[in-house]
């Protein structure tokens, strides 16, 4: 077996690359900027590129991508290029390649404006089956591209799985007033709750879904940690997210005194990983429950292949307003 990743020389794609060359799988990996996990170098709007790189392969983990981070620095057509056209041009040479599956990386992000409940409403209860509204060109494009994998798999029978992912990256927060008012890793703690999974697990659900790509066909899944909340939480999360955590872990008050941290006085949204979990398999280990017991021992509780593959960047330059720019309504 041979796999192809794209964006081996970004955060997630060294960490598919990793963890590959460690089970002793195949691997081809591909990106724009060389890298110690790249061996081909190279842009996925070239097919000419892209044509010379699927020679005996046998499933594509596509994470390449302009990110949200980009959305400030980037032009709308760098992204229609990179993460629409881009895509289209590896799955096109996937089906010419007869390949056994193509995995998508996508975002929750896709979401946009639904994960912003109304004043006095609920937190949002996301599932695949919530419905996008994209607030700005990163979303518009990774929704077209998860799209075209669902085409390809309609029309010309490509099994592929798009993994809509929540945060995994190790930079700090784009929101000044959370930077200001927390530590880093008390609000990744908190994000566990409801919105962060680590990137080891974000990485065993790829292998996953290569595994079930073929019997599966086309779905999409949310790829978040395992939430402790329910639907019934929802109305109180967004009043009192203390007293919710604290009814379901009555220690995390005395575990976070300890390290001087603090819960969120309200949560906005829960990502539900459920369909993943039983369609996938799949098994994360790193949640909220995980952060208490590595609190309790004194132990960091990010994987070690995080702390592995460190943090990338998404620029080149160094922004004085945060670890990236960002335009207010995106």
């Amino acid at each position: 077996m041979k796999v192809l990743v794209t964006g081996s020389s970004g955060h997630l794609g060294e960490a598919l690359a990793r963890t590959l060359k460690d089970k002793d799988i195949s691997y081809l990996g591909i990106d724009l900027k060389p890298g110690s996990h790249t061996h081909a170098v190279g842009s996925i709007t070239d097919r000419d590129f892209l044509q010379n790189c699927f020679k005996d392969i046998d499933h594509v983990l596509h994470t390449a991508t302009l990110h949200k981070p980009h959305v400030a620095t980037h032009s709308e057509q760098d992204f229609i290029d990179t993460n629409i056209t881009g895509t289209l041009n590896l799955l096109r040479a996937a089906i010419n390649a007869q390949v056994k599956g193509f995995i998508y990386t996508s975002t929750t992000s896709t979401f946009g404006d639904v994960l912003t409940p109304d004043l006095g409403s609920p937190a949002i209860w996301v599932t695949e089956n919530t419905i996008p509204v994209p607030k700005n060109i990163y979303g518009v494009t990774k929704n077209a591209a998860e799209s075209m994998c669902q085409l390809s798999y309609r029309n010309e029978k490509l099994p592929c799985l798009v993994l809509k992912t929540s945060r995994f990256f190790p930079e700090e927060d784009d929101n000044k007033i959370l930077r200001d008012g927390y530590d880093d890793l008390n609000l990744k703690a908190i994000e566990h709750l409801y919105r962060r999974v680590d990137i080891e697990d974000v990485v065993s659900a790829h292998l996953c879904a290569m595994s079930r790509a073929e019997e599966i066909g086309f779905a999409k899944y949310i790829i978040s940690a395992s939430s402790p909340f329910c639907e019934a939480d929802l109305q109180e999360l967004q009043v009192d997210a203390p007293g919710v955590v604290a009814r379901i872990y009555p220690s995390y008050q005395k575990l976070f005194l300890n390290k001087g941290w603090k819960m969120l006085p309200n949560i906005d949204r829960v990502y539900v990983n459920q369909k993943a979990r039983r369609e996938l398999s799949w098994e994360p280990r790193y949640d909220f429950e995980h952060v208490l017991d590595c609190l309790r021992e004194n132990k960091d509780f990010r994987s070690q292949l995080s702390k592995d593959v460190g943090s990338k960047g998404y620029h080149t330059e160094v922004f004085s307003e945060g670890p990236y720019p960002v335009n207010n309504d995106t």
